[in-house]
C-alpha cells in the first residue's frame, strides 16, 4: 500500500524549501559546539537562491508587475540565474540572464537547457564585473519590450523568501532552541531575512554575517574574489545601512579548505560559500564552547568541481599547491587544538 502522498508536491517549485537540518560531528576540532547545517543544496533548482527566484516572480506575477508574456531579465553569478531560469520554464516566461565570466560554465549550462538565454558581460565597468552586469540588465530592459527586472539585489521579496522559508523552518525544527546562526553574505537577502525573523520572535540567536575579504560590503575595501556567490565589489541596495551581530571576512583559501575539509570529514559537497561559513565557525569555535550553531549552507559543490575541487585551478588561481592544501585540510586536528585559522 502506499502512504505518504499528503506530502506529494503539486509542482515542481512546491518542492522549494524544508530542506534538511543535518548535525556535523566530524567537521570541528571542538567536539563541545554543536554544528548543525541547513542543506539548501537539496532544493530542486539546486541551491538557497530558489527561494527568492520563486517568491519575486509570484509576488510579481499576483501584483500585476509581471505578465505571462514577459521576458524576466537579470544579472546573477550562478545560482539565482539557475533558480529564475527554472521558475520562468514552469510558469511560461522568457528569461534572459546576465553573466560574467567568472560565472560556472556547467551553471549555464543548466539555465540554457531550462531554456533561459546567457548574455555575457566580458570586462567589467569601473573595475566592477556588478556593475557591468546591471549595466547590461538596464541596457536590455530598454530594448525589450514587455520586460521585467526581479532585482534580486534591491528587492524586499528577497529577504522575505527567507524571512517566511529558510529561519522559519530552522526556528521551528529547533524550536528556538539554537544560539548562533552563521550565513553568506551577497545580496544579504538571506541574512536579512534570517535576522528580521528571529529578531521579530524575541530569538537571543547571534547572527554571523560571512562575507569575502575583497568585498565592499560592510565597509570592505574592494579586491580580487574568484569564489562567486560571496561577497560584492558594488555595494546591492539591499545591503545598505545593514548591521548584524558579526561580520567575518574570508578568504578564497579559506572558502576552499572549507569545502574540501567538508567532503573529507562529513562526505558532503558543499559550494564556495558555504566553505566560507563552515571556515567562520571552525575559526570561532573556541568562543563558541557548548552553543547550538546553525550553518546556512546555500548550495552543493558538484558546482565547483572545476575549480574549488580542482587542484589544478586552486594553485593557478590561488598559487596554493595540492600538498600545502592537504596540511591547510589537516591543519587543526594536526595541531590538536581548535580555534586556529587556516
Amino acid at each position: 500500500m502506499h502512504q505518504g502522498y499528503d506530502c506529494v508536491a503539486s509542482n515542481v517549485l512546491d518542492a522549494i524549501g524544508n530542506t534538511p537540518l543535518i548535525r556535523f560531528e566530524r567537521f570541528l576540532a571542538n567536539p563541545s559546539v554543536e554544528l548543525l547545517v541547513k542543506l539548501e543544496a537539496a532544493n530542486p533548482g539546486g541551491s538557497a537562491k530558489d527561494r527568492p527566484a520563486r517568491f519575486m516572480l509570484e509576488e510579481a506575477l499576483r501584483r500585476g508587475d509581471l505578465h505571462r508574456d514577459s521576458t524576466v531579465i537579470e544579472s546573477s553569478s550562478g545560482n539565482m540565474g539557475i533558480g529564475l531560469a527554472q521558475a520562468c520554464r514552469y510558469h511560461g516566461l522568457k528569461f534572459i540572464c546576465v553573466v560574467d565570466p567568472r560565472a560556472q560554465q556547467q551553471n549555464l549550462e543548466v539555465i540554457k537547457a531550462f531554456g533561459g538565454k546567457v548574455v555575457m558581460v566580458a570586462e567589467p565597468l569601473g573595475g566592477d564585473f556588478l556593475a557591468a552586469r546591471i549595466a547590461k540588465v538596464c541596457e536590455l530592459l530598454e530594448h525589450n519590450a514587455n520586460s521585467f527586472w526581479p532585482n534580486q539585489y534591491a528587492n524586499p521579496d528577497n529577504p522575505q523568501s527567507h524571512y517566511e522559508g529558510t529561519i522559519r523552518e530552522i526556528d521551528e525544527a529547533l524550536h528556538g532552541n539554537f544560539d548562533v546562526l552563521l550565513v553568506a553574505t551577497s545580496s544579504t537577502g538571506t541574512a536579512q531575512g534570517c535576522r528580521d525573523y528571529l529578531r521579530a520572535r524575541g530569538r537571543e540567536v547571534r547572527v554571523v554575517a560571512v562575507d569575502a575579504e575583497g568585498s565592499v560590503l560592510f565597509g570592505g575595501s574592494a579586491g580580487p574574489r574568484h569564489i562567486p556567490g560571496l561577497g560584492a565589489g558594488k555595494e546591492p541596495k539591499l545591503a545598505t545601512g545593514q548591521r548584524f551581530d558579526d561580520v567575518v571576512r574570508v578568504s578564497d583559501l579559506d572558502c576552499v579548505v572549507g569545502c574540501r575539509r567538508a567532503a573529507q570529514r562529513e562526505a558532503v559537497l558543499v559550494g564556495g560559500s558555504a566553505g566560507g561559513v563552515l571556515m567562520t565557525a571552525s575559526r570561532m569555535q573556541a568562543e563558541l564552547d557548548g552553543k547550538r550553531c546553525v550553518a546556512i549552507l546555500h548550495d552543493s559543490g558538484t558546482r565547483y568541481l572545476r575549480t574549488v575541487f580542482n587542484d589544478q585551478w586552486i594553485e593557478e588561481s590561488l598559487g596554493c599547491d595540492p600538498a600545502a592544501l592537504q596540511t591547510l585540510i589537516n591543519f587543526d586536528r594536526d595541531a590538536q587544538t581548535f580555534g586556529c585559522r587556516s
